[in-house]
């Protein structure tokens, strides 16, 4: 029997598991996005947790009453709970960890700091050609990532002569790369 959106729901009454199925590529994106949502930093449980409200709704399907919402607003209803669910139990199993059995791991940041130097020093030499100004407006702007407000409110310029001299130092930065590139 073909599954479609008119019969899905009774064949899940009638335990079909190719309405499951449907329902897994109909309405996937909502648990997925409810267990994203909820669970998004815990993501060793969002599998599980998809799983365990993929059982739900197999168990509870004569739970849903099409006259009271439509099937996508009592799946997320579902979803919802279920990772609420993970969330309590994983904080319980948290409350009752053993600080001593804890591995807590600390990075090595020898490489990062490599890489940052490296990295600090290709961006200078490639900003050496511009003006101590532009310079600056460039770091503000694409590298603090400073709002195009906050540049103006800080060194007193307009918006428009922010633009032009960003614009002028974009294409200094690119004649100057592309000699250094036909050089090599």
């Amino acid at each position: 029997m073909e599954i479609s959106e008119e019969n899905f729901i009774h064949q899940l009454n009638l335990q079909n598991e190719e309405a499951l199925s449907y329902i897994l590529e109909q309405y996937g994106w909502i648990i997925k996005s409810t267990v994203k949502k909820h669970l998004y930093n815990l993501e060793s449980l969002q599998g599980e947790c998809i799983n365990d409200i993929l059982m739900a709704v197999w168990y509870n399907i004569h739970s849903f009453d099409e006259s009271r919402s439509e099937f996508k607003n009592w799946l997320a209803g579902v979803a919802k709970y279920k990772c609420i669910d993970y969330k309590r139990k994983y904080l319980k199993n948290l409350s009752h960890e053993d600080v001593d059995n804890l591995d807590i791991s600390v990075e090595d940041n020898a490489l990062n700091g490599i890489l940052s130097n490296e990295l600090n020093k290709e961006l200078d030499s490639m900003l050496n050609c511009l003006k101590k100004e532009d310079k600056d407006l460039f770091l503000k702007l694409y590298l603090e990532e400073k709002d195009m407000e906050q540049v103006c409110f800080e060194t007193g310029m307009k918006r428009e002569v922010i633009y032009n001299r960003l614009s002028r130092a974009k294409k200094k930065i690119k004649s100057v790369l592309s000699i250094k590139e036909s050089r090599v």
